[in-house]
Parts: structure tokens; C-alpha cells; sequence
């Protein structure tokens, strides 16, 4: 099947994080048909991974991986002379394409690669995390994002933080006989906007994002409740940094962790251009799955949009240069 043609038929099956078991049974079918070995890996509820392995080589030494499932809101492909739009145009319908056509032309020319397509990249890498857990010993990883056809050379890591402040209730007529859990959430998200942060002179500066303030109960109550949702993009590691939002926040709330993606370092191949990766990846989930490399056709940044797409052109050159990326990985 042509590589854009995969590309559409993926995007109409409608995979937002959670629904990913029909997109993941077409390509099961569509692999088995193609005389792949599939196993479907079960993930939660009626979830799985696609893992496909090509006849005979039930463990090949390198596997291309991305993800099944989407961000909403849904919306079906279509295509005009350069590019094909819909929801998961480039992040990652037509990754997967590209990839199950190039698996296809390495096979035909005696070289055969693995494929393994997860669930939940978008909310919390549980499909990975299940796959990790089933590894087949191959050396090299080959993770499908939206690159624009440039290798990465390496991918921003994530703290998600959560900081919560408490006070006293009171009649907002007096002030005084309550405690405002807003003004010290306030208090300690200006410390925090104020620190510094680490700087990697490769790959430039960590960020951070303030996402989510939820908190009070009325506007004449003075609130006895509020909580931030942060997001840190990391260039390192992430011990002293959690130790300065700590003592940025001191004892106007409470800091917990609650995810951490590690930043990363990626191989890569003399003469493919490079770029480094501010998003973060299903990779540090799938460390069991050997070196990993992170390419793929498209833009991070039309990607999560209304406008989302990928070009044709780019389609096909991706289906050359993961061959290329194969053969040089392997030799």
C-alpha cells in the first residue's frame, strides 16, 4: 500500500488516548496480511501494543516504534497535491506509514526489522512501559516523532509538579480571621517564575510552564485551598533543580513530583541533518529495546494543532532515510 494511502486510512480510525484498540487491530490485520508474526500486547481494558516481527526473525536486531494514539479533538484526513491533513497527520499516523513501508523494503532487500506501535504516548507512556517489559533483545530502537526528516540529537526531559497551599476559610469581610491559600500559592509561584533555571549549552535553557491554577470557593470566602500544575522542560538532571523548587516554595505549600521524563541523548548519522527535541518521548520508557535513535517525517509544530499535517514529499523521503537510518545502524 502506498505510503500516503496508509497514511489516510490511518487517520479516519479515530485513536484519541484510551480508544486505541481499533486503529491497533487494522494494523494488526494489515501486518499479519503482509506475513508478519503480530502479537497483541495487552496494555488495560481493551488497550494493546502491536508488536510485529518479520518471518523467521522473531527477534531482528533493530525495531521501528511510535505510538497509536492521538490528542483530541478528532477530525478525519484529507489531502490536497502537497500534503495530507487530519488528526495525527505527523504525530503519528504518518510516522507509522512510513514506517511499516520502509520495514516492507528492507525485508524485500534481506533485512529484516522489527515494528512495535504503543498506546498512551500521549497522557503517560503505558504502552511502552508494558512493552518494556517484553523486550526482544534487539540492539537498536529507531522512535518515529515529528522531526522534519532530522535526526535528534537529543530530547528535552519533563517534571510535572504539583504545588498546594492551604489556609483558614473566612467571611471576606474580614480578612484577618482567615488565611488566604491563593495569596501564598501566588507567593510561591512568583518565586518560582524568578529562579533561575539550568542551562544546557547544547541544547539550550530548561522552561517551565505554568498550566493549571484551580482553588477557592467563592469570590466572598477567603480561600482555604488552591494548587498550581507545572511542567518543566529538563536539559539534565532533574536533583538539584527539584531542590531549589522546593526551597522556592518554602512553607507556602507543598511540592509533590508526580511525573519525570528523563532528558536524552541520541546517536546519529553523518550526513542526515540533526535538530534537538524540545518534546518528550515514549524513548526512556523503552530502554530495554536497545540504543535508541529519534526520527520522523513532519512538524512538531502544526502537531496537537487544527491545522495539523504532513507532506507528501516528506512521507516518501522518511521511507528512504529510516531505510537509510537501518542500514547504517546495522552495519
Amino acid at each position: 500500500m502506498d505510503v500516503v494511502a496508509l497514511t489516510r486510512q490511518l487517520i479516519d480510525i479515530e485513536s484519541i488516548t484510551g480508544n486505541e484498540a481499533p486503529v491497533a487491530e487494522f494494523l494488526a490485520r494489515h501486518l499479519e496480511s503482509l506475513g508478519y508474526t503480530v502479537e497483541r500486547m495487552p496494555v488495560s481494558g481493551t488497550r494493546f501494543n502491536v508488536y510485529a516481527a518479520p518471518p523467521k526473525h522473531p527477534a531482528p536486531p533493530l525495531v521501528f516504534s511510535t505510538h497509536l494514539d492521538v490528542v483530541p479533538p478528532w477530525f478525519a484526513s484529507r489531502e490536497d497535491a502537497d500534503n495530507v491533513y487530519g488528526r495525527g497527520a505527523c504525530d503519528a499516523k504518518g510516522i507509522i506509514a512510513a514506517q511499516v513501508t520502509a520495514a516492507q523494503k528492507l525485508l524485500a532487500a534481506g533485512v529484516p526489522t522489527g515494528l512495535l506501535f504503543v498506546a498512551g504516548e500521549e497522557r503517560d507512556s503505558l504502552g511502552a512501559q508494558v512493552a518494556n517489559q517484553h523486550a526482544r533483545e534487539s540492539k537498536f530502537l529507531v522512535n518515529g516523532e515529528p522531526t522534519d526528516n532530522r535526526m535528534a540529537v537529543a530530547s528535552k526531559g519533563v517534571l510535572r509538579v504539583e504545588v498546594t497551599s492551604h489556609g483558614r476559610m473566612a467571611h471576606s469581610a474580614y480578612p484577618e480571621l482567615g488565611e488566604s491559600a491563593i495569596d501564598k500559592l501566588l507567593d510561591a509561584l512568583s518565586a518560582l517564575r524568578a529562579m533561575p533555571l539550568p542551562t544546557n549549552p547544547e541544547i539550550g535553557p530548561s522552561t517551565l510552564n505554568i498550566g493549571i491554577i484551580e482553588g477557592g470557593r467563592a469570590t466572598n470566602v477567603i480561600p482555604d485551598f488552591a494548587k498550581a500544575q507545572l511542567l518543566y522542560r529538563l536539559v539534565g538532571p532533574s536533583d538539584e533543580l527539584r531542590r531549589r523548587i522546593a526551597q522556592a516554595v518554602g512553607g507556602n505549600g507543598q511540592v509533590d513530583y508526580v511525573l519525570e521524563i528523563a532528558y536524552m541523548k541520541f546517536r546519529t548519522i553523518p550526513g542526515i541533518p540533526t535538530m534537538t527535541a524540545a518534546f518528550t518521548t515514549d524513548i526512556p520508557k523503552l530502554d530495554n529495546w536497545g540504543e535508541p535513535v529519534l526520527f520522523g517525517p513532519g512538524s512538531i509544530h502544526v502537531a496537537h494543532t487544527e491545522r495539523e499535517f504532513v507532506s507528501k514529499q516528506e512521507l516518501h523521503q522518511a521511507v528512504d532515510l529510516y531505510i537509510r537510518i537501518a542500514r547504517e545502524l546495522l552495519s
